[in-house]
């Protein structure tokens, strides 16, 4: 959410985010509602202030002149009735319309359509390290070659008895699964590996809530625009013996713990001495993924339910210091690849595929040999203050003056979408797979080979 003076100062900058964006948004209309917002709020602020003057007038006048003041009260207080049964509409319409407007995307955020206009920023692999996407010599190159026929991740997963599609769909539908026996170790080691790391960095670790109230999506900027990928609970409206005001409240389940974490926050002010804040937040999340019929339906690349650790950071309301945290969570996230020795590339988000609200983002896809391609893994983000004015987050700077924090939020590790390049990558000629030395102290073993072969 945008401060509605500023929107109105500039209203070009913001149809030209909208334009850039690939929104559809029409910002006249709500200028057209703040507008009349206005004039009805000046409207009936009018009407008290004369209510207020008449009350203090009536008492010094005669039994006669007061009938006539009582009257032209009445009416006065008919007017501000109807007045503010309007407003009440019209603020509804103005707030709903507000929550809408984007964020503003950084001068140097490439602009284009969708994700065809993303830019390749900066590639990785365990034998050239980084390389820059100008040398395409070095780009060109396969990161993981093999002699011999590779197997995609599914199969993988089926001969070494660790992944279950077919009972996953039984169970609980399209895009449904099991994971077993190492491939359990292996989820729960990555996300262990990835907590351990952030609380070394100094971040507060959170198991958030993943069940939430509708405050905590529109915070977050998840509603209204994505309200389709998102839960409901069906039967949030019972009633819970002994707690008030539990009877037909929406409840929803989170497609990232971003969410929970930013309520945490919600309606603090906090002294810019105390800032940064960075936690990290590890839940399941779930995600509907309308709209994405047919595309990447087979496997675990695209799924209902899966785990993660998410980094987030608040701090102060300045862009050099908040686009230094975009690219300290970059780091991080891949500070983690690297350890993993899994080859990645960094995009550079474009203005049509970063969503309303971000102001700047990366995206960092990692190699999936089966794809013969990279696949999005992580996803780090900066909002500035639009997300800090939608749950109230704010602090005092050093001068006193209250103003709207800035957040900012990446990937840690996603699971069980990160199998994927784990498994392929690191498959051997026999079928069976080499664990990440760096997991191998949670996994237990060093290699997860077939039940006939060992």
């Amino acid at each position: 959410m945008l401060d509605i003076k500023y929107i109105r100062d500039n209203e070009d900058v913001i149809k030209k985010a909208i334009t850039d964006k690939r929104l559809s948004f029409n910002l006249d209309e709500l200028l057209e509602v703040d507008a009349h917002r206005r004039e009805l709020l000046a409207e009936v602020e009018g009407l008290q202030a004369t209510k207020n003057a008449v009350s203090k007038e009536i008492p010094k006048l005669s039994e006669a002149e007061k009938k006539g003041k009582i009257l032209e009260m009445q009416e006065i207080d008919t007017r501000q009735t109807e007045q503010k049964a309007i407003l009440r509409e019209v603020d509804q319409r103005y707030h709903a319309l507000l929550l809408q407007v984007p964020n503003i995307p950084a001068p140097e955020a490439p602009i284009g359509p969708d994700e065809s206009g993303n830019v390749p920023w900066s590639y990785w692999s365990p034998a050239t390290g980084h390389v820059d996407p100008k040398d395409t010599g070095k780009v060109a190159e396969v990161p993981t070659k093999f002699e011999f026929e590779i197997k995609d991740h599914l199969a993988l997963g089926q001969d070494l008895d660790l992944i279950d599609i077919e009972a996953g769909v039984k169970t609980s539908g399209f895009r449904g699964y099991y994971l077993k026996n190492q491939a359990v170790m292996l989820q729960q080691a990555l996300i262990q590996h990835a907590l351990k790391k952030l609380q070394q960095k100094g971040f507060t670790l959170f198991a958030p809530p993943t069940m939430v109230r509708e405050f905590a999506l529109v915070g977050s900027g998840h509603f209204p625009a994505g309200r389709e990928e998102i839960y409901q609970i069906a039967n949030s409206g019972e009633v819970e013996a002994g707690v008030e005001n539990s009877a037909k409240e929406s409840m929803y389940l989170v497609g990232t713990s971003e969410a929970s974490l930013l309520a945490y926050y919600a309606d603090k002010v906090f002294e810019e001495k105390d800032l940064p804040i960075t936690v990290s937040g590890v839940s399941a999340c779930y995600r509907s993924e309308v709209g994405s019929y047919g595309k990447d339906a087979r496997g675990l690349y695209r799924i209902h339910e899966f785990q993660k650790v998410e980094q987030m950071v608040i701090c102060k309301a300045d862009i050099a210091e908040s686009d230094k945290w975009l690219e300290a969570l970059r780091e991080t996230a891949e500070e983690i690849l690297q350890d993993l020795k899994l080859p990645y590339r960094v995009l550079n988000i474009c203005t049509g595929d970063m969503g309303a609200g971000k102001y700047k983002m990366y995206d960092i896809e990692t190699w999936m040999p089966s794809r013969n391609g990279y696949g999005e893994t992580h996803s780090d983000s900066s909002f500035t203050d639009w997300q800090a004015r939608r749950i109230n987050i704010r602090y005092k700077d050093s001068e006193g003056n209250m103003k709207f924090a800035y957040t900012l939020n990446n990937t840690a590790i996603a699971s069980p979408r990160i199998l994927i390049p784990l498994l392929e990558n690191y498959q051997q000629a026999d079928g069976s797979v080499v664990v990440p030395e760096v997991l191998r102290p949670y996994v237990g073993v060093d290699v997860i080979k077939s039940k006939s072969t060992k």
